[in-house]
């Protein structure tokens, strides 16, 4: 068994909606039909007993080791907490060869897990050994690391309880919600709202405590020290036991509670400094300790928190009992887990001698030991919800301290007898304010009922009926996706909305270019959604993305897929016809939101059998408005775009909205065809989005097909007196489109010059010119910058063989560059003639060729002076 190309797949995909690795898979003769394989499934079952070996649909037995390699990359996840169901294995057409899918939560989880699997099935087949418990114990621990915590998983589950997408934008916890300038972001429980001066504040306990008593807070008297004889000092100005804690600390690090005597004091003090360099000591307040969530102007959740205890059985030691309540898996260590494990540290055997035990110490039964004074969560305290028995009076003081402060969420420490009398009718206080609060004690207290507190953060962050989304629309499609992307943007940038587009150009985020280079791929659209400025997104979305990384989103709004035609790219990672590579494009279809919307060209056959999947409506558009498709759906009062008398309709039931394709130079005059179909494209997009008529109107008659609005598509250009056109066309439905453009459009002497990418079929490279051969004169062929694989001259060799049978071509010549080719054809142009280029690297060439115009404007004004 050999696995090469193992890829994550982030995002929708040609196999589903979940995130997925996918590795190409190739097995021997033998390794394809394991099921005859004497004793490989009882190895496996000996090693990983929970495992449950994936059959095809309709066998009893499994078809090859790629598919026992699926089974144990998603089992070995099941069995460390990952809720996971999804995975396949697919033959491919190369004999032995499968592509095998798995599913996966975290990234980094599903490739160790994969690697894992392959070398469970390799220790199977050679009956070696194999350690699965290590193996379960490597991925739990990863999956810890890796996964959110549970205070912004809650929020995160929330998000998605709400429609809201999210992206991890770190390993940690900080996350963002919704995209573009609808997007806000949490680390852990904070939000950005929170300010840097809020959680300043919240840090500094002794500016927290004048802040609070200021608004009336009953807050504990004390100091900071500089010192511990300060410290003793400070204890004996207040007459009692105090509490010692770092001015700046958190999770009850280095706090020691219900200290007395000078020694206590001063090795309490010792703790502290040693997590902060100042020091508070306060009035100690006997009671319980109690932590209070307010979120906006609510209070959401309160849970009483207890100190980690244990209670005597009699037979075992405090050291055996502990190690008891901490095999519970929901312990675990840092914040990772709903509970922490309890460590017996220096300050747990301090808390014990005080009490009389040592860790070897074998409790009475019933008697209750108490291992810390302080009652933290993360020091393996528990917690008890007691929301429902907050008195109001309560609440509504919280509410104030929080906002004081100036925090929107907000975990208040108080220290009180109940929470159903106000603190001042049993004198307690509020010892700390924190910022980013846990909300572990909240979501699964050990006693009582938990508290959805992630939801109330996301409805403060969203208003009822937000989600965060911003207007996304997808194209894809065998060609004139980037010409439709442009259109679809520039119509909606008409509307007052800055738009976040993506093609083969580049990354534009309103007029402004931010990146070049083909960026029709999930990272780049991903990139768009992160900026905080875009109100709305047009992606230009690429088979070879799709196949590599998946959808860089979750759903759009609209999906536009303008042609399949012969295809493009056929051959490349095992899309070997038309309707596999129609099954790629579907993806965006079948991403849809339910109340988007489709536009599909009624007149691809394979394009308009796209509908079938697609969750939301169906536009679907065609030049030809007595089109079958199209006409059926028109008459079901469902919504098309076609041309009538002159006009591009718009027409759904009683409703029609034309315009005059006269109107729009986009199409010149109509005369145009493929330039007529991304019109309507684009309008069924627009349309689908609200977008208003007149903004439409006046978006399509400025918008035209110049080097600067859409380079490389179409650009028209007088050069002494000829017609020059440059256009990226660069397979035979593009070529064939552009020859039905030209064939409109009057010339003395046609002349095309073309190349070939190398990673074309040898039959499509051919078709090009055989295409070109029955519509031009003169053709000059050039070898391009990448062949992609191919030998020198050896694409030039196969567009000759595609002029073999030319009706039309009576001049042949190669050359060696582009810009010579393009200098080449120039030289040759007189008045009348026509010549197309085809250029490969579209900037680079556009520019010469303005150049070139330039400096024979520049000859001619000079000879006329």
């Amino acid at each position: 068994m050999e696995v090469s190309r193992v890829r994550a797949l982030r995002g929708p995909n040609l196999w589903c909606r979940q995130t997925v690795i996918e590795a190409i898979v190739a097995c021997t003769e033998a390794e394809c039909v394991i099921g005859d394989m004497d004793a490989f499934e009882t190895r496996m079952r000996a090693r990983f007993p929970d495992i449950d070996i994936l059959k095809p649909p309709g066998q009893e037995q499994p078809n090859s080791i790629a598919h026992a390699l699926a089974s144990a990359a998603l089992c070995l996840q099941t069995r460390v907490g990952c809720l996971l169901t999804y995975s396949r294995t697919s033959l491919t057409i190369d004999p032995g060869v499968y592509q095998v899918v798995i599913e996966y939560s975290e990234e980094a989880v599903g490739r160790l897990a994969f690697e894992l699997a392959e070398a469970l099935c390799l220790a199977a087949m050679q009956d070696l050994p194999f350690d699965v418990a290590g193996a379960l114990a490597r991925l739990r621990a990863l999956n810890e690391d890796e996964r959110l915590g549970p205070s912004t998983g809650a929020i995160v589950q929330a998000a998605l309880k709400r429609d809201i997408p999210y992206r991890r934008l770190t390993r940690g916890s900080l996350v963002q919600f919704g995209w573009g300038s609808k997007q806000r972001r949490i680390q852990a429980a904070e939000t950005d709202r929170s300010g840097a001066i809020a959680e300043a504040i919240a840090q500094d306990k002794e500016l927290t405590k004048t802040l609070l008593a200021a608004a009336g807070v009953p807050v504990p008297d004390g100091r900071c020290v500089s010192s511990a004889e300060d410290a003793w000092a400070a204890a004996c100005e207040i007459g009692g036991p105090v509490v010692i804690k770092p001015r700046d600390g958190n999770q009850g690090k280095g706090v020691a509670v219900n200290v007395q005597g000078r020694e206590q004091v001063l090795a309490a003090y010792a703790g502290a400094e040693a997590r902060g360099s100042d020091v508070i000591v306060e009035r100690y307040f006997p009671g319980h300790d109690f932590r209070l969530l307010v979120v906006g102007d609510k209070l959401v959740a309160a849970a009483r928190r207890d100190p980690p205890q244990v209670t005597g059985d009699g037979e075992r030691s405090i050291a055996q009992l502990v190690e008891l309540i901490n095999a519970d898996p929901q312990r675990g260590e840092g914040h990772g887990t709903l509970l922490t494990r309890i460590k017996l540290d220096d300050i747990a055997l301090a808390t014990m001698a005080t009490q009389g035990y040592a860790a070897g110490s074998i409790p009475e039964k019933g008697a209750l030991v108490t291992l810390r004074n302080n009652a933290n969560l993360s020091t393996g305290g528990t917690a008890t919800d007691v929301t429902d028995h907050v008195h109001p009076e309560l609440a509504a003081g919280a509410v104030a301290a929080a906002q004081m402060v100036g925090l929107d969420v907000c975990g208040l420490d108080l220290v009180s007898d109940n929470v159903y009398e106000p603190l001042d009718k049993q004198g307690g206080c509020v010892v700390e304010i924190n910022a980013a609060p846990g909300l572990r004690m909240h979501l699964s207290p050990s006693f009582g009922k938990g508290r959805d507190v992630g939801e109330a953060i996301v409805n403060d962050m969203f208003a009822e009926g937000e989600n965060g989304r911003i207007p996304l629309v997808a194209v894809a499609g065998t060609n004139g996706k980037t010409t439709t992307v442009r259109l679809i943007a520039h119509l909606i940038a008409g509307s007052g909305r800055r738009v976040g587009m993506t093609n083969s150009d580049g990354v534009y985020i309103g007029s402004q270019r931010i990146d070049t280079g083909d960026c029709s791929g999930p990272r780049s659209a991903r990139n768009v959604l992160l900026h905080p400025d875009v109100d709305a997104a047009v992606f230009e979305t690429a088979r070879g993305g799709i196949l590599r990384e998946g959808l860089g989103f979750d759903r759009c709004n609209v999906a536009v897929v303008t042609n399949v035609g012969m295809g493009d790219h056929l051959g490349l990672s095992y899309i070997s016809t038309v309707e596999d590579l129609a099954i790629v494009k579907r993806v965006i279809v079948e991403n849809v939101a339910a109340d988007g919307v489709a536009v599909l060209n009624a007149a691809d056959p394979i394009v308009a059998a796209m509908a079938e999947n697609c969750p939301g409506a169906v536009t679907f558009f065609s030049s030809d408005r007595n089109h079958p498709v199209l006409a059926t759906h028109r008459a079901q009062g469902r919504p098309v775009v076609c041309v009538e008398d002159g006009a591009i309709v718009l027409a759904q039931g009683g409703f029609e909205r034309r315009f005059a394709l006269d109107a729009i130079p986009l199409t010149r005059n109509g005369a145009i065809g493929f330039q007529v179909e991304n019109t309507m494209a684009a309008l069924g997009a627009a349309w689908a989005l609200g977008l208003d008529w007149d903004c439409v109107q006046a978006g399509l008659a400025s918008f035209v097909s110049d080097a600067e609005t859409a380079p490389g598509r179409f650009n028209v250009f007088s050069y002494r007196g000829a017609t020059l056109i440059a256009d990226y066309g660069h397979n035979p439905d593009a070529i064939l489109a552009l020859v039905q453009a030209i064939d409109t459009m009057p010339a003395a002497r046609r002349s095309v010059v073309i190349s070939g990418a190398g990673d074309r079929r040898d039959v499509d490279i051919r078709r090009q010119t055989e295409i070109l051969g029955d519509a031009f004169d003169d053709v000059i062929l050039y070898q391009d910058m990448c062949q992609r694989g191919r030998g020198d001259g050896e694409v030039v060799a196969l567009l000759r063989e595609g002029l073999a049978h030319a009706q039309r071509t009576t001049r042949i010549q190669d050359v060696r560059g582009e810009f010579l080719a393009i200098d080449t054809a120039l030289g040759q142009l007189e008045e009348g003639d026509l010549c197309l280029i085809l250029v490969d690297r579209v900037e680079e060439a556009l520019a010469h060729i303005a150049l070139r115009i330039a400096q024979e404007q520049g000859v001619r004004e000079a000879l006329k002076a």
